[in-house]
């Protein structure tokens, strides 16, 4: 079995979407979970390889995205993004090559758990 095979699978298996997004705001992978929100959820169709205002198409989010990729750049750490109307929050996660590059990010989600007192 190969490592993209590997990669794969443990992306599809991961319970939320995942969109890797290179450095010139190109979407480049979007695992299984990525693909139902975006194309049988919100009504996309062939999002791989156009550009991610393609779907975050609003002048504020082009311009939180590029600032948050241009703060990557410097301090490499993920960008809290904001919550969905899932309850979810939603980060840029930097993506580095083995130089150290800035090569992309994804969106990375997870629950926003309320502890209730």
């Amino acid at each position: 079995m190969d490592e993209l095979t590997i990669l794969r699978g443990i992306l599809d298996s991961f319970p939320y979407p995942v969109v890797f997004v290179d450095g010139d705001f190109v979407i480049r992978y979007m695992n299984r979970y990525a693909q139902y929100h975006y194309y049988q959820e919100r009504g996309y169709s062939c999002l791989i390889g156009k550009s991610l205002f393609s779907c975050h198409d609003k002048e504020s989010s082009r311009q939180r995205i590029e600032a948050a990729y241009e703060k990557m750049k410097s301090d490499g750490k993920e960008i809290f993004v904001g919550v969905n109307l899932r309850n979810q929050r939603i980060y840029m996660q930097p993506v580095r090559d083995a130089e150290g590059r800035l090569i992309g990010f994804f969106e990375r989600f997870e629950m926003n758990l309320r502890m209730d007192k």
